[in-house]
């Protein structure tokens, strides 16, 4: 007779760890399915030269923020001085007004006509009589002035109040673009770490390469290479040469006003970049830019915003040494220095240097001061 024995069922605890297994090895094929392969040095410099620009943008609208903020507190402090003024003239006023009110009041108790009866010299009485006339015409102009002054006033208060305001709007703004670009800063940091260090020494290396080869396209004139970096990059960020360029290279400067600018901006080559520093040891994009033309005895404005707005728009066919180009949405900007390349400060962990116009980024528009 055939046996019909149930099969043994496993044990509890042996399902447990089958089943424990079993999910842990699911797990581990997922998580390796799902693992993102380690991005190349290529893609991680990608992403790193597009958080340094944003952090860039946050910079510019800081500094531009930071200018409005100056101009600000100037016209708050010279409206307040005026307000100043204003009440000191009404106090005056105001005084005087009491004066003429005091005497027209003492000779004032008693009718004119008594008076006169009385006066043992009525000639007298009548000069006194005329006087008074003139204290009460001179009491009228004096209320009138001083009604005048407190409306002008009361405007001059409200405008420094507003301003005040303003002022109180601006300084947020400028803590949020501060915070914004430290962010992108710290994240590009953060990128740059997944890096070793061999592969950030590689990186900068070829920075380094890139900016003296772009140098070297550019003729100075005197048989040396424009980019004055010598086999490497200045130790204590000061340009090796130490001497500003005695040319301008094969395209004509543009003006001498352009010329001298980019001759002003070569003496800076190897200068570090920092945030919103305008130099003359350390710059920013704009910083750069406003500092060589003011060097040149131009005054232009302090952010890439504001200085696509001046001198004259050119065609990127049609630049010369010197003619300032922007990047990136007008998020960047450097001087023309002939050939394809421009001289910038590109962004933070960087310094002054040269660099071919295809590798900064998407060009936007030249401008000629």
């Amino acid at each position: 007779m055939a046996s019909h024995r149930r099969p043994k069922q496993p044990s509890r605890t042996r399902v447990t760890v089958l089943t424990a297994t079993a999910a842990a090895a699911v797990a581990l094929t997922s998580q390796a399915a799902q693992a993102d392969p380690k991005p190349t040095k290529g893609e991680v410099k990608a992403k790193v030269d597009k958080l340094y620009h944003e952090a860039e943008a946050a910079t510019e609208q800081y500094n531009g923020a930071k200018e409005k903020q100056e101009k600000l507190e100037k016209e708050v402090s010279a409206l307040q001085d005026k307000v100043a003024r204003g009440q000191q003239e009404i106090n005056t006023l105001r005084s005087g007004l009491g004066s003429l009110a005091a005497a027209q009041y003492r000779s004032g108790g008693i009718d004119p006509s008594v008076q006169l009866f009385l006066a043992s010299d009525p000639d007298s009485f009548l000069d006194q009589a005329s006087a008074l006339d003139q204290l009460t015409a001179k009491q009228t102009e004096s209320l009138a002035k001083i009604q005048e002054k407190q409306r002008v006033l009361a405007q001059e208060r409200k405008e420094a109040q507003d301003k005040l305001g303003n002022l109180a709007d601006v300084r947020k703004t400028l803590g949020e673009k501060k915070k914004q670009q430290q962010t992108k800063l710290a994240e590009a940091r953060e990128v740059l770490n997944t890096l070793t260090q061999a592969e950030r020494d590689k990186m900068r290396a070829d920075d380094l390469r890139a900016s003296r080869a772009a140098g070297n396209r550019v003729d100075l004139g005197n048989g040396a290479p424009a980019s004055g970096l010598g086999n490497g990059a200045p130790a204590n960020g000061a340009p090796a040469n130490g001497a500003p360029a005695s040319g301008l290279g094969k395209e004509a400067p543009a003006s001498g006003l352009g010329a001298a600018a980019l001759q002003a901006a070569h003496t800076r080559l190897g200068m570090p970049y920092s945030p919103s520093a305008t130099g003359p040891g350390s710059f920013d994009c704009s910083g750069l830019t406003q500092w060589a033309y003011a060097q040149a005895g131009a005054q232009i404005t302090r952010t890439t915003y504001t200085q696509i707005n001046q001198g004259t728009r050119i065609a990127r066919s049609q630049l010369k040494p010197g003619d300032l180009v922007f990047f990136n949405n007008t998020t960047h900007v450097g001087l023309y220095a002939g050939n394809n390349t421009v001289l910038h400060a590109p962004y933070s962990g960087t310094y002054v240097r040269y660099e071919s116009m295809n590798t900064i980024g998407g060009f936007q528009a030249a401008v000629r001061i």
